[in-house]
Parts: C-alpha cells; structure tokens; sequence
C-alpha cells in the first residue's frame, strides 16, 4: 500500500562556509530521497542572526515546497541526515551552522509531539521564514494562525533582506 502525497514546507539556512552552496547542496540532496519531490524553491534571503551567541555571521535563508510520501517523522529524519551530510554538528542552541533545515508545516498537520512540532512554533515569529515562503506561495497558511502574507505584514522584517543575485534552482526532476 503507497501512502498519498502530502506538501510539506522546509526552511533552509547557513550561515557558514559557502552558505549558497550549503543551500542548494540541501536543496539537492533533500530531492535525491525517495520520496521527496521538490516543487518549489524561493529567492534567498540574507537575515540577521536570531538568539545565540553574539559575532555570527549574517544567515543565507530559502524556503522550499516538497510533496512527499514519507511521514513528518521520517522527513524530518531525511532533513537531519542532510544537515548531517553538510557537516552540521548540534552543539550551541541557535548557534552557528552549515546547514539548518526545519519542518515548517506538512500539511494541514498540527501537533505538538516532542520530537516534531506541527507547525514550527516559531515559524509565526520568523520573517526570514515567512518572506522567502510568501514569494512562492501568495495563499500559503500557517496552520492554525492564519494566512502567511497576514503573518508577515506583522513582523518587522528588519535584517531580511532578498539577494537578487543568488539563485536557487528546483534539481532535474523537481
């Protein structure tokens, strides 16, 4: 028995090494899983760094639209695995990083499981979040807080900023 395909929303974002090559390196990889079709990439965005500790580099932001047939679960597995891929070590909350890629929303899906939560609870908060993903999706929905545009004319997007020079491309196949 195949499962149906559901549309979930990653978040990407690297703020060392070759941060638009880490990013489309995700992008690339995270379309190689099976299972995973990339249908949509935004522009990359430049963004401040949020918490952590102070003298970071400034973050290179995406946000992609995959359908998938794998579970949250198990595509947050597969996002792990692909910041593992790119050298990504968890040792500083909110601290520097190759390769970040957040679960946004999948689906219409809401929980509050601690291992994955649906959707991202601070997604609402992040406009480095919320711009790349309204430039891709005008009617997108936070699920359970409302239309992304509604969200985003809320946040102040100071240190967001779109690199009209760097692009991202969707993989052959996506």
């Amino acid at each position: 028995m195949s499962r149906a395909w559901q549309r979930a929303v990653l978040a990407l974002g690297s703020n060392l090494g070759d941060r638009h090559g880490m990013l489309q390196g995700g992008v690339d990889a995270l379309a190689k899983v099976p299972g995973v079709d990339v249908v949509a990439v935004s522009g990359v965005y430049e963004t401040a760094p949020v918490g952590g500790p102070p003298g970071q580099d400034p973050y290179l932001n995406a946000v992609i639209v995959v359908d998938t047939t794998l579970p949250a679960s198990v595509l947050l597995e597969r996002c792990l695995a692909v910041e593992a891929l790119f050298g990504r070590r968890r040792t500083e909350r909110w601290g520097p990083r190759t390769l970040d890629i957040d679960v946004i929303t999948y689906d219409d899906q809401v929980s509050a499981d601690e291992t994955l939560t649906l959707p991202h609870p601070r997604a609402s908060e992040r406009a480095f979040v919320l711009l790349p993903w309204l430039s891709i999706d005008q009617g997108a929905t936070l699920p359970g807080l409302g239309r992304v545009a509604e969200l985003a004319a809320a946040r102040r997007p100071d240190g967001v900023v779109m690199q009209t020079d760097l692009r991202l491309e969707v993989p052959d196949g996506g």
